[in-house]
């Protein structure tokens, strides 16, 4: 029996053993097989379709440029189609592209005209368009990739005006037909940088007419005609050297200066006629086929990429055409070794790709060949447990999903609530605001209201009516998040309703001197807009326009339409503080604040204008330069085919201007006017010098504490350091979140300021973040205080700082000045007070010692040194250095047997008798008497 059982047992060990081994080349040979397919499997092909219109050498250029990209990218199937200059023919072609299903087509146009309506619909069928080099008359491509032509023909006239010095005579050459994007860009370039100059004279456009026969005979017959030309400017570098030929013919080639258009390479290429002095210069204009072969790489990989892909030029004249020229020779020759390195990689790989292809062969054979005996029963045994374990899975994951779906319905149920919440307490903000606004502006209107209460109840309206504002385009925003918010569009005359609200702003415009022009170009247009939507649009551009323009600006409101007729544009123009790149960038986002601006706002009513914009299909846009004013730019398409019938009313809806409407856009740019009692000015012990942006806090602040203190103002942090190093005040209280330079770095800079270091300062902020009061208390700020604040707390704080302060004065100033303090509150004023009080020290006995002597040393100046003094140890500097001369005298005359008139050399009089007066005026006893004194008590 025993046997028997060990028997089985071994029997059963060889047969999983046995198992194992099939398993394992099972596995082997599988592995062997995934990797021949992956090996094998072609990699996925795309079709790049490309519409070329014309086969001059710089657009052969961009074929190399194109050709040698491709060697990068062999999962592209690229097809090239040339127009040979004639439109109807690249349309064609185009459709003929289409047709070949490809995925993407890239489009250099002949005319920007004839092809606008083909690629837009090829870019509407949800086929990308990449655009190189000319553009169209629309924006409904993926991508475009090209040089600014508008700035090569500026380059152009810089670089003329350089060449003639303000003065001379100049041709504009072009070659017809002309009627692309590039020949009105380098034209329109060269025409507005040209206005600058008035010593240059242009002459009329020549137009080379093919018909006419050759370009040379048309350049030789126009320059005996007109002899007085210095330079011609012609649009791409064929054409240029067609001038040059007829120069050289007539003998003029020495007199006349030539400048051209492309920079290409070769012979006869503009880099090669610079190097010979026959061109002057000439402008490079790459022709992007690189850059178009990496962008359909990004979009049909679904990689980020960029819409506008501007190319960078550069005038080529002797100065760089040499180095030009060496690295175009360098990028030829690095070209073809990458093309030789290339067959030799292709080659290796074919080799490789048989060599495998064979082992992987011969290895699946021999596995299939041992394993097809065991492997019926190993899978009938492993199918057992799968499905064991799937049934388990299926089971699991039943559960999980019916958890998903309970979860979600909360998750629901919880967004709406919060949301109905949100709205709700909104809605029951408005009410107690409307209960605060209406008897508030009943109590404004009484006529016998004095002014104190009525200057703090104007600051409460004020900001009343800025929350209101707040909470209506939070509840706006919650309406469009929550998908609550519907378009009602009517049909409208837009210039009317423009001019309508645009009025509401006249007013403010007079009161601050700023010149408010609304100009319509278009008459009696009807297009379709919700008109209680585009009126807090146009609203809140028309208020930060206001807000950011100073007094004497200029503000432009301007209805006009595009070239097409297809849209309504409208434009909001100010000469204000203007933005930054990364404000602009950013100016659309929900709560963005631009801090470097010179006004903050909420961060909503942009965000909110986008989306109302966006609800009626069109765009909202914005150009600004720091310090050069802003334009923002309202796009609506015309008619209503746009627009859904759900999105549309039948009847025509009217503008009602509420009250809010008004108010609540306009409080914000109103100057603050608030009374002052005519009282006689009175000269304050103490000078506060307030930091604050905010205008309304600022006024309130120093017409609360300008009864007891001298009362100075700074609205950003640049202006507040510029005032502190001018007046030195006795106290500083800055806001921390500041434009130009915030309050931390304020008190960093005055704290580290020898002049400004021992002014106490207070630092206000309205997050009161642990973090921000530890680094302010690092930078040693003197106190924190967390808006909004007690005012009395404020002013018992302001007290408790400068009483502080003549402590530590009455400490400098006890028993004057035998020996230097040392308890300073700072490190900067103790060094201060010993320098200070050494150099007087050692020049006690030098009667022609001044104060303009101290000054130079310490590297201040006088009235800085004079106040610095004065705040730390309460003296005048010249009553200083007496006090401590004559201090000096009583040591000498006490301690040392020194006649009257060597200590009054010592401590430097030149007088005997003016030491006298002045040692009695101070103690009330002659020196002799004083010694006279001291001997008979020792």
């Amino acid at each position: 029996m025993m046997l028997a059982d060990k028997s089985e047992y071994h029997f059963t060990i060889k047969r999983f053993e046995t198992i194992k081994i099939y398993s394992l080349l099972f596995n082997l040979s599988i592995l062997l097989f995934f990797l021949s397919c992956s090996t094998n499997k072609p990699e996925k092909k795309f079709k790049i379709g490309f519409s070329q219109c014309a086969s001059d050498v710089w657009r052969q250029n961009m074929q190399k440029e194109m050709e040698r990209e491709l060697t990068f990218h062999p999962e592209f199937v690229f097809i090239l189609k040339n127009a040979n200059s004639s439109s109807e023919k690249q349309i064609k072609q185009i459709h003929e592209l289409i047709n070949e299903k490809i995925d993407l087509l890239i489009v250099s146009p002949n005319e920007a005209e004839p092809l606008t309506p083909i690629i837009d619909s090829v870019y509407k069928s949800n086929l990308p368009v990449i655009i190189v080099d000319r553009s169209i008359l629309s924006t409904n491509y993926t991508s475009y990739i090209g040089a600014s032509n508008y700035k090569i023909g500026s380059n152009v006239g810089i670089y003329a005006n350089a060449l003639l010095k303000g003065k001379g005579t100049i041709v504009e050459v072009n070659a017809m037909p002309a009627g692309s994007s590039a020949d009105f860009g380098r034209h329109d370039g060269f025409i507005d940088e040209m206005k600058k100059y008035d010593g240059i004279v242009l002459k009329p456009r020549l137009f080379l007419n093919p018909k006419n026969g050759p370009f040379e005979t048309q350049y030789r017959d126009y320059l005996k005609n007109n002899t007085d030309i210095d330079i011609i400017y012609c649009h791409d570098d064929r054409i240029a050297f067609e001038a040059a030929k007829a120069c050289k013919e007539l003998g003029i080639d020495k007199k006349i200066k030539i400048i051209g258009v492309d920079g290409l390479s070769g012979e006869n290429g503009g880099v090669e006629l610079v190097e010979k002095g026959i061109f002057k210069a000439t402008i490079l204009y790459p022709n992007g086929g690189k850059e178009a072969i990496e962008m359909a790489d990004l979009i049909l990989k679904n990689k980020s990429f960029r819409k506008e892909n501007e190319l960078e030029s550069t005038v080529i004249d002797s100065t760089n055409v040499r180095i030009m020229k060496l690295q175009n020779q360098k990028v030829l020759a690095q070209q073809a070794d990458i093309d030789k390195g290339e067959k030799k990689i292709q080659e290796q790989i074919a080799i490789t790709n048989n060599q495998f292809n064979i082992i992987v062969a011969i290895s699946t054979t021999l596995a299939l060949a041992l394993i097809f005996g065991g492997i019926l029963f190993y899978y009938l045994q492993e199918n057992k447990k799968i499905n064991k374990k799937l049934e388990l899975q299926k089971e699991e994951i039943a559960d999980q999903r019916n958890q998903l779906i309970e979860l979600v319905a909360k998750v629901k149920e919880a967004t709406d609530a919060k949301f109905n919440f949100f709205t709700n307490i909104s809605h029951e903000f408005r009410t107690p605001l409307t209960l605060i606004l209406g008897p508030l502006e009943d109590v404004l209107s009484a006529p016998k209201l004095h002014f104190t209460i009525k200057n703090n109840l104007t600051l409460v309206h004020r900001n009343a009516i800025r929350l209101l504002r707040l909470i209506n385009q939070l509840m706006d925003f919650r309406k469009i998040e929550g998908n609550k918010m519907k378009l009602k569009a009517s049909q409208n005359n837009i210039s009317e309703f423009v001019m309508e609200i645009a009025d509401a702003f006249r007013e403010i415009a007079k009161r601050k001197s700023i010149s408010y022009n609304v100009i319509s170009k278009v008459r009696d247009l009807n297009i379709w807009f919700d008109v209680n939507m585009l009126d807090k649009v146009l609203f809140n551009l028309l208020s930060n326009a206001f807000k950011f323009t100073n007094e004497q600006g200029t503000i432009n409101v301007i209805v006009d339409k595009n070239a097409e007729s297809t849209q309504v544009i409208i434009r909001v123009e100010d000469s204000g503080v203007g933005m930054t790149q990364e404000d602009i960038e950013h100016a659309f986002e929900l709560f963005y604040q631009g801090h470097k601006t010179s006004f903050k706002g909420t961060g909503i009513g942009l965000s909110l204008s986008k989306e109302l914009i966006s609800l009626h299909h069109g765009t909202i846009e914005i150009k600004s330069e720091k310090g050069q004013g802003t334009t923002f730019t309202v796009t609506l398409p015309i008619g209503n085919s746009h627009l859904t019938v759900n999105e549309m009313l039948t009847e025509k809806a009217s503008l009602i201007h509420t009250y809010e409407d008004i108010k609540i856009y306009t409080t914000d740019i109103e100057p603050v006017l608030l009374q002052n009692e005519t009282t006689p000015l009175t000269q304050k012990e103490y000078s506060i010098l307030v930091i604050e942006d905010n205008d309304d806090l600022r006024t309130f602040l120093k017409r609360r504490l300008s009864d007891q203190y001298e009362i100075h103002e700074a609205e950003n942090g640049v202006k507040g350091i510029t005032l502190a190093l001018d007046i030195v005040p006795d106290l500083i209280i800055s806001d921390i979140i500041l434009p130009g330079h915030d309050g931390l770095y304020l008190t960093e800079y005055l704290k580290q300021d020898i002049r400004t270091s021992h002014i106490p300062i207070i630092l206000l902020t309205a997050k009161g973040t642990l973090q921000e009061q530890i680094e302010g208390i690092k930078l040693r700020a003197d106190a924190f205080i967390v808006k909004p604040f007690n005012l009395e707390y404020l002013s018992e704080t302001i007290k408790n700082l400068l009483n502080n302060r003549a402590i530590l004065r009455e400490h400098y100033t006890s028993e004057l000045p035998m020996m230097s303090r040392s308890n300073s509150s700072t490190k900067i004023d103790r060094k201060f007070i010993n320098e200070f009080i050494s150099i007087v020290e050692n020049n006690i006995s030098n009667d022609h010692f001044a104060v303009e002597d101290i000054y130079k040393k310490i590297g201040i100046s006088r009235i800085q040194l004079y106040r610095k003094v004065k705040a730390l140890i309460g003296y005048n500097v010249n009553d200083y250095i007496l006090t401590v001369r004559l201090q000096k005298a009583k040591y000498l005359l006490a301690n040392e047997d020194l006649s009257i008139s060597e200590v009054t050399f010592k401590v430097g009089f030149s007088s005997q008798a003016y030491f006298s007066t002045v040692f009695k005026s101070k103690f009330s006893i002659t020196p002799s008497d004083y010694k006279e004194s001291k001997k008979t008590h020792i």
